[in-house]
């Protein structure tokens, strides 16, 4: 939660409405250059992701006094409203019949990964505790949880730990780039995997010719229901998440007001069940999965996931809004938690893939729906033919759903293990 200045900020923009401005204005000038075909942004964002800007640029502008994050009131706003809607419009597309037609061995990448995420963050814990237990006092367990957020799920979700256990901007800041470094290093480490995906699968023992069907049969999803966005369209986008994120609102009051009126001695309050923004989360998630089942769900040929990452790149800037640059520097072994955690989730993929001889296109794409989620999955799955881009965005769509249970889960065992 954003942190109100009880002094009067020396920022030199200090309107909300200009800062949004300036904030829309960096966005479009990060994807701008992210969409150039060739010159010096092509060669620019081939190297750095463009996420990183999102959270920087603004992190910058804090940094030197152009603006205050800590005095706004835009990150509530994106929170309380451009979250949970972001939420809901990426759990709409969800497809369940075409997951389940993936076949078990991509499911069980997927899940792999996910538990491979909650059981490094166990394991680095642990190994740092011993290594050097300074990186992990505190409340750095807080932190985690963002970070368990984000390689499940994905920004969205990550945001959501945040606020759930109380994590401040600065601690915030360290593990956000933690993500970035170490996720877009295995990213990379499995585009060039990708590239050699016929001596892995010789390794691994793998069946590929499941491959080429999944192939033709994501070529014609992806033909079937790709529409131009009417004005119709658009509205009901606009319906479907700002109404569920309404709906959402409603309920969270009296179930937390409710969940509050229980004897003490239940202690409730220790899972955090007593928090209005875990509700908001988990109804507007759960609202996002049942709309799957309706025809709602043909609302992600006009876009709907699109204005969803619209909705959430406003909340990263808003975030990076409140970012100390310095933070990482502070606990720079933090980066050795990552690459600790990150080799427990690489391990256990490779482990099991070897195990039930899944094609390497299962496990990196598997891997990529949990650590980059809807950004960057796509990216990986079209590294191996780019008709199979939508796997990557319909398993991280999953990533998605499972992400605020799951991370909760893994912060409640990060918190008994830190005693706090």
């Amino acid at each position: 939660m954003a942190l109100e200045s009880t002094a009067p900020s020396t920022a030199l923009i200090t309107n909300d409405a200009a800062v949004l401005g300036l904030l829309a204005i960096i966005l479009g000038f990060v994807f701008w250059g992210a969409s150039r075909e060739r010159g010096f942004w092509k060669k620019f964002y081939a190297v750095v992701p463009a996420i990183l800007p999102c959270y920087l640029l603004p992190a910058i502008a804090n940094s030197v006094g152009l603006i205050d994050g800590a005095g706004s009131g835009l990150y509530p706003m994106a929170r309380d409203y451009l979250l949970p809607a972001s939420l809901v419009l990426f759990c709409v597309s969800m497809d369940i019949g075409g997951i389940a037609k993936l076949g078990p061995k991509a499911l069980v990448m997927f899940l792999t990964g996910t538990l491979g995420v909650m059981l490094g963050a166990v394991v680095s814990f642990n190994v740092m505790g011993l290594v050097h237990p300074e990186t992990v006092a505190g409340e750095t367990w807080r932190g985690m949880t963002t970070l368990t957020g984000s390689w499940i799920g994905g920004g969205a979700n990550q945001a959501a730990m945040k606020e759930v256990f109380q994590v401040d901007a600065t601690l915030f800041g360290q593990f956000a780039a933690v993500d970035v470094i170490v996720g877009y290093v295995w990213m990379a480490t499995l585009l060039f995997m990708a590239s050699r995906a016929d001596a892995w699968d010789r390794w691994l023992k793998a069946d590929t010719s499941a491959i080429e069907t999944l192939k033709q049969r994501m070529a014609s999803y992806q033909a079937q229901h790709a529409r131009i966005a009417s004005t119709t369209d658009l509205v009901l986008i606009f319906a479907v998440g700002i109404g569920a994120t309404g709906i959402a609102h409603f309920l969270a009051e009296p179930l937390v007001a409710w969940i509050r009126s229980m004897p003490a001695d239940w202690r409730l309050q220790d899972y955090s069940l007593d928090s209005r923004f875990f509700w908001l989360v988990v109804i507007a998630t759960t609202i996002g999965v049942l709309a799957s089942l309706t025809r709602a769900r043909q609302l992600e040929g006009a876009g709907a996931s699109k204005i969803g990452t619209v909705f959430l790149y406003v909340l990263i800037a808003t975030i990076g809004m409140q970012m100390d640059l310095k933070a990482l520097a502070d606990k720079p072994f933090l980066l050795l938690l990552g690459l600790i955690w990150i080799s427990v989730h690489a391990g256990l993929m490779l482990l099991v893939a070897r195990l039930i001889r899944a094609p390497l296109f299962f496990m990196a794409v598997g891997s990529q729906a949990n650590i980059g989620a809807a950004a960057s999955a796509p990216v990986v799955a079209s590294a191996f033919h780019p008709a199979l881009a939508p796997v990557g965005v319909l398993l991280a769509v999953l990533g998605y759903v499972l992400g605020t249970y799951c991370a909760y889960l893994t912060g409640l065992m990060l918190q008994a293990m830190a005693g706090a």
